[in-house]
């Protein structure tokens, strides 16, 4: 059975940084995309950030995500935050055997984990 569990989130205030984890079980990480998502209430789940299959780091902008192989873990790192970041963090996965890009869009993803709450507020 493929668990996801993220953990991390909190209260930041504005500028400030956070890392959030999802601890992968039933799957590796050599095996799967991952895709970092959010969202707040009534609106739709939105892409932060991917990393492929095989690819052991990737930043865009305020963000970055690392893998260790170790602890099967993902990390989100969140820096110069914005009180528009605040949302509820998912990270997913998709089982691929290839070396495809990894998808953009909620809907490709196999598994989800809980959430973690990220709120930025002075």
């Amino acid at each position: 059975q493929v668990q996801l569990v993220e953990s991390g989130g909190g209260l930041v205030q504005p500028g400030g940084s956070l890392r959030l984890s999802c601890v992968l079980s039933g799957v590796t990480l050599d095996t799967v995309h991952i895709g970092w998502f959010r969202e707040v209430p009534g609106k739709e789940r939105e892409g932060v950030l991917c990393i492929s299959r095989g690819i052991s780091s990737t930043v865009k902008g305020r963000f970055a995500i690392s893998r260790e192989r170790t602890k099967n873990t993902i990390y989100l790192e969140m820096s110069a935050l914005k009180p528009e970041d605040t949302a509820r963090y998912y990270c997913a996965a998709k089982q691929v055997s290839d070396v495809s890009a990894c998808p953009t869009t909620a809907g490709d993803y196999d598994y989800w984990g809980q959430g973690t709450q990220v709120t930025v507020s002075s």
